[in-house]
């Protein structure tokens, strides 16, 4: 499932998103611990102190071997958890995670594999955002925050993966978890609402051949972590040194 982004002309960030994501902290009873970066206060939530460490590096490393090129319950998956599925607009539904077809000239083989924001360690969308609403928590997840993008999209420009997206229109039916607003700039989040909460990325847990494999890569006893050391994996554009949290095998 492929998708491509027509640009149109810029816009300012309007003061209906500001108010939603007031109220949205009203409802939800969520306090700011720094910008973009929300606590919620439920039972299942880390304590602050516990909400963002560097001892963290959350990632995936997607086996293309399982990774078929007819499904998209990952795509899908993304798109419900996170409101990108419109009722009234289909053809204008943003999508987060994208399929890719490669195929090896020399042998003709193909591969299918999801493309999303690749979390970079050394992000190049936060490198060229002028206001700094482009950024990497401490825990690897890279992140738009709403309240201060305006929109400029020279992260778009910036990122080596085509992993971001502008929202043209206004948003409606939006999920309290995941703002949205016309005029900004957004992409995967890793779910951060649920990697909060101990939970696992809805693409992860959609996918219906465990070919997406999520968790702490800085932790030498996860499952990723010793699957990376185990086996040849790759970084998409590793040659750009920007050392992602995604790694690929199979490719």
């Amino acid at each position: 499932m492929k998708e491509r982004l027509i640009m149109k002309e810029q816009h300012s960030p309007n003061q209906s998103r500001r108010d939603f994501i007031k109220t949205t902290a009203t409802v939800m009873g969520v306090t700011t611990i720094a910008p973009g970066i929300l606590f919620y206060s439920t039972s299942q939530a880390r304590s602050i102190d516990q909400a963002v460490t560097s001892e963290v590096r959350w990632g995936m490393l997607i086996d293309t071997t399982r990774c078929t090129k007819d499904c998209d319950d990952c795509v899908n998956a993304c798109g419900q958890e996170h409101g990108l599925v419109g009722h009234d607009r289909p053809q204008t539904d943003a999508k987060w995670i994208r399929k890719v077809d490669l195929r090896d000239k020399q042998t003709g083989r193909e591969y299918h594999l999801p493309m999303m924001c690749q979390h970079c360690e050394s992000p190049p969308c936060a490198d060229v955002c002028p206001t700094g609403a482009s950024f990497k928590r401490a825990d690897g997840i890279v992140l738009v925050d709403k309240h201060i993008c305006i929109g400029c999209r020279y992260c778009m420009m910036a990122c080596p993966y085509k992993a971001r997206s502008f929202v043209h229109e206004e948003v409606t039916e939006q999920k309290t978890h995941t703002p949205r607003g016309k005029g900004t700039v957004e992409a995967c989040t890793l779910c951060v609402h649920r990697v909060d909460q101990g939970k696992l990325p809805a693409c992860v847990e959609a996918c219906p051949s465990q070919a997406i494999l999520f968790g702490d890569i800085n932790d030498p006893n996860s499952e990723i972590a010793k699957k990376l050391k185990e086996i040849h994996n790759i970084a998409l554009r590793a040659d750009l040194k920007l050392n992602p949290g995604v790694r690929y095998q199979g490719i």
